[in-house]
């Protein structure tokens, strides 16, 4: 079985796949999902996962800690392989050579967090669980709510009371249960946590479910493998990454996933991890900043509420992602944020505001040097714009209204 169980992301206690559920009984902390890579190794290789298909995250099964889930290659589960972009005329703009857009904002429930979803609910099948709950600002909750519809796995939803009506929506109409906390998300993340307890559901809060790590690992799979050529025995990593940071989830998921392939020996090197924040949102970079060993809540406010979090609920690992590859952690101004959606519209690519953030986050290395022209790039894009498009709009400015003339639109157009 590829499932070994567990280990303390902090105190290093190893568990059996049964002995614990969430986390570590120890001191509390987040847990890694253990893999047997030597099974691995003997039951795959490169070439086999390229030859493959499967165009979703179900093509790296063998490295993933669940069976088949059923299902596989259908619209319903049809999960990740989203594009790797090669950018032109902002490359050319930041002096760069060699820069791609990982554009997660195209999965099913358009996020990243579809990914960590698909997983989840696939380990929620394997134990028998009868309902699967989740605290969310709206992209997680929305990401449940359509893979359990898929299985039908009935999904309740704890969102804030303020999340935009886009994501609100997008949960009722998958048949989730939507229930809006008169709080925020730390406070909705605590009530699931309870009502998991009180009622024997199944949890799958970012960070505290270990499995939702392992569906976001999926997209350092797929970064890898689209840099490469087809046909080779090795896989070719980017020397940097640079991703939103919110609960701190994504960027261990992807440092997770870089990290299997080196093990396996699939990749010859780790990328440097670069996670941004906004700066009315970032208890993960002022510890990085600090030099610190633990994360100080903040009073989160910031339009890119999909990384508006006070206590990053996965943010050690968060800052091990930064630390340990010899990448960053960087805060951004919201305004930034906001010229990012404009100007990464110029690559046909429609971002929310925290997938838009990774690309603010590159303009200010590129600032400080942190990358170099040569170097290969990946900024992953974790959300559609369709998820707030009241952002779009502050972004982009109004739309002319002229009467319908052609002397009135010669005289808008010129």
């Amino acid at each position: 079985m590829k499932f070994l169980g567990y280990q303390c992301s902090m105190c290093g206690e190893l568990y059996g796949p049964a002995d614990v559920a969430y986390t570590c009984p120890e001191d509390g902390s987040n847990l890694d999902v253990r893999i047997d890579y030597s099974s691995i190794q003997d039951a795959v290789s490169v070439e086999s996962i390229s030859a493959g298909r499967e165009s979703s995250i179900w093509r790296y099964l063998p490295l993933l800690p669940v069976e088949d889930p059923g299902n596989r290659g259908t619209q319903l589960w049809a999960v990740g392989w989203t594009p790797l972009i090669r950018s032109g005329r902002l490359a050319k703009g930041l002096g760069l050579k060699a820069l791609w857009f990982k554009d997660d904002g195209r999965n099913p429930t358009a996020s990243f967090k579809d990914r960590a979803s698909a997983v989840v609910v696939a380990r929620a099948m394997e134990i028998g669980a009868q309902t699967v709950i989740t605290a969310s600002t709206g992209n997680a909750g929305a990401a449940l709510a359509g893979m359990a519809a898929a299985a039908d796995v009935p999904a309740v939803i704890l969102a804030p009371s303020n999340a935009p009506q886009a994501k609100v929506a997008q949960l009722l109409i998958y048949g989730a249960q939507v229930v809006l906390v008169d709080g925020n998300y730390d406070q909705a993340f605590d009530l699931s946590v309870e009502a998991a307890e009180e009622f024997g559901w199944y949890c799958r809060n970012t960070g505290y479910n270990a499995f939702t790590a392992e569906g976001k690992k999926t997209a350092a799979f797929e970064i890898c493998e689209q840099l490469s050529e087809s046909g080779v025995d090795q896989w070719e990593a980017p020397e940097a990454v640079f991703v939103s940071v919110g609960d701190g989830n994504i960027i261990t998921g992807l440092h997770k996933g870089f990290k299997d392939l080196f093990e396996l020996e699939w990749i010859d090197h780790i990328p440097r991890i670069y996670g941004i924040q906004s700066i009315g949102s970032a208890a993960v970079t002022n510890a990085f900043e600090a030099g610190a060993a633990e994360i100080e809540p903040v009073q989160s406010n910031t339009l890119a509420d999909s990384i508006s979090v006070d206590l990053p609920r996965d943010g050690l690992r968060a800052l091990r992602a930064a630390r340990d590859t010899g990448g960053a952690m960087i805060a951004v101004e919201d305004e930034a944020i906001l010229e990012s959606i404009r100007t990464l519209g110029r690559e046909a690519i429609f971002a929310e505001p925290a997938g838009a953030t990774a690309y603010a986050g590159l303009e200010a290395g590129v600032g400080e040097g942190m990358v170099t022209p040569d170097e290969r790039i990946v900024v992953v894009i974790t959300g559609s714009g369709l998820k707030d498009v009241p952002a779009a709009m502050r972004a982009a400015g109004e739309a002319t209204v002229i009467e319908p003339t052609l002397d009135a639109l010669r005289e808008v157009v010129g």
